[in-house]
């Protein structure tokens, strides 16, 4: 259980302020993560990693001479926002191109692409880099859908290494991706973890079973399995990876032996002494092994083993010096210190707007705070819902992104914004405060939907309707997501089509919103029946089928709110 906190929601953001003042030979903290604290020399590249708290030492403790030079941090298992990667890379920047490293999950993917095409367009060459080590995940012939776990490391600590010794941003980037196609790794668990300021864990292992197969952000295993003696337990994690030896392979191996957050080191050896032997029955030599904690899941009981095959090329960039928190190997890097980076936050400034507009701006902002209090007493359920096939963070996600939104609004209201301007506030506070994918899809639909708003006529349910229409179709480009996958797009689809239906047909707003709510319901009660194809649950299909999806059942509750609203 996490025992040590104040406010709950603060947690990530206090703890990633504490590493930084007991770390600053290394980092300097920034706003959404941290920077390097030594000086880098000019145009070198910069290695940027990240992803949500709960993992350290994964991500900030990987900051450091020979490794990284910033990382991004987002909420406990929630990706940071787009707004907050791209400040951390700016920070980190040096002339050299960045290249964007984080585990292959949806907010990820989300949130880091849409960084890097905002940092393109400032002309900030940026590479991503997706991990894809997880073998439970996907099978070998689907390996670029595989999740990113402790493998994370290995791929960071090549990449970094590279970046080190002055190679540019095409060699760094291919040097990268080469070691993210030769890396694996295979994860059990002893039991669930808890989210700080949560009465109990997001899943629960019987005892004496092992869930096999389980991800870093909460999500239980896809099997379970009799506890094993801890050579046999060896023996099976080794079995799992070698048979993606590739045909090149000489059988030299980088090794990583992780625990999860509540298995500790002499756990580790005594496990470690039977890979080892394994390891060595089949014909690999382990290379510089690391045994210890790298990428955590809070007080998660659980470890995994990390494979990368190594050719010359990656054996000297994996036994390359490096000076991190979580990594020092080698000959120290010498590096001067480097006066903190300022960070200076942008004050939302908003054009003319009409009397009518601004009252409508101020009931948009008064339906956002009624938004805000029904997803904070809906948390705990929404929670229990994502935690049966996924990491059970959507209630806190949709809390904080919903909160923050109902405040920016609130402020923009106050400042005379209109209609069109008080609703893009709030889609910009919902995603950088929720991250996640969730967040990053909210936040993207809601400032989508202001585009068809205005800060000067009057609000009518036409544009409410076009504005729908447009989130919907913002949402499906960025997610990919279509009606049966079982995500929110399962219940936004139906709501729009009978939103406009209702609008085209001449029904007021308030009719019209009404009908369209009980469709989302109704879709989103229906997706108990569907397996979901996108995001982590989709390793777990059976745990998920006869549960709705907490997307679909999110959006719905807020139509339901909203409709009340309007009505009102």
């Amino acid at each position: 259980m996490t025992c040590v906190f104040d406010n709950p929601e603060e947690f990530a953001k206090t703890a990633l302020a504490g590493f930084a003042s007991a770390h600053s030979r290394n980092v300097w903290l920034v706003n959404g993560g941290v920077v390097r604290s030594t000086a880098v020399p000019e145009g070198k590249v910069a290695v940027v990693v990240g992803g949500g708290s709960g993992h350290y030492p994964a991500f900030a403790g990987f900051v450091g001479p020979g490794l990284a030079d910033g990382a991004v941090a987002g909420d406990i298992f929630a990706s940071p926002s787009t707004h907050l990667a791209v400040n951390v890379c700016r920070k980190a920047h040096h002339g050299g191109g960045v290249l964007l490293g984080f585990g292959k999950y949806a907010g990820d993917v989300f949130n880091f692409g849409l960084a890097a095409e905002r940092l393109n367009s400032e002309g900030i060459d940026t590479r991503l880099l997706p991990v894809t080590d997880d073998v439970a995940s996907a099978p070998p012939e689907k390996a670029n859908e595989r999740r990113g776990v402790a493998g994370n490391l290995a791929v960071f600590k090549i990449a970094g290494a590279a970046a080190e010794a002055g190679m540019n941003l095409d060699e760094v980037e291919r040097i990268a991706r080469k070691a993210n196609q030769n890396t694996v790794s295979f994860g059990v668990a002893f039991s669930g973890c808890t989210l700080p300021g949560a009465g109990e864990p997001l899943f629960t292992v019987p005892p004496q079973r092992i869930g096999v197969g389980l991800g870093i952000h909460g999500e239980p295993g896809i099997s379970e399995i009799d506890l094993k003696p801890a050579n046999e337990l060896a023996k099976m994690l080794v079995d799992k990876l070698i048979i993606e030896k590739p045909g090149w392979s000489d059988g030299r191996v980088a090794v990583i032996l992780n625990g999860l957050g509540s298995t500790k080191h002499e756990e580790l050896f005594v496990l470690w002494h039977g890979v080892e032997t394994w390891l060595r029955r089949a014909g690999l030599l382990p290379i510089e092994p690391e045994v210890g904690e790298y990428v955590t899941s809070l007080d998660m009981a659980g470890c995994s083993l990390t494979l990368t095959w190594l050719d010359d090329e990656l054996e000297k960039l994996w036994r390359a010096p490096s000076d991190a928190p979580v990594l020092r190997r080698g000959a120290i890097i010498p590096a001067r210190s480097v006066p903190r980076p300022l960070d200076t936050e942008e004050t939302p400034e908003f054009g003319p707007a009409s009397a009518v507009s601004k009252e409508d701006g101020e009931r948009i902002a008064g339906v956002l705070a009624k938004i805000a209090a029904a997803l904070r007493d809906a948390e705990p359920e929404l929670g229990r819902i994502d935690a049966l096939a996924g990491d059970g963070d959507h209630g806190q996600g949709m809390t904080r992104g919903s909160s923050a939104a109902a405040e920016a609004a609130r402020q923009a209201a106050a400042a005379g914004a209109g209609a069109a301007s008080v609703l893009a506030a709030a889609g910009n506070a919902w995603a950088d405060r929720a991250g996640g994918a969730s967040g990053a899809l909210w936040g993207l639909a809601l400032r989508t939907w202001s585009t068809r708003l205005s800060d000067e006529s009057e609000l009518t349910g036409e544009a409410v309707a076009k504005g729908a229409q447009a989130g919907l179709e913002a949402i499906v480009r960025l997610g990919g997501a279509k009606i049966g996958d079982k995500t929110l797009v399962d219940a936004f689809a139906p709501f729009v089509s009978s939103l406009n239906e209702g609008i085209a047909g001449g029904k007021p707003l308030s009719e019209a919103w009404a009908s369209a709510a009980e469709a989302a319901t109704k879709a989103a009660e229906a997706t108990a029946q569907l397996t979901p194809k996108l995001g982590r649950a989709r390793s777990h299909t059976q745990r998920s089928l006869g549960h709705p999806d907490a997307g679909a059942v999110s959006l719905a509750l807020i139509a339901r709110v909203v409709g009340e609203a309007i009505r009102e």
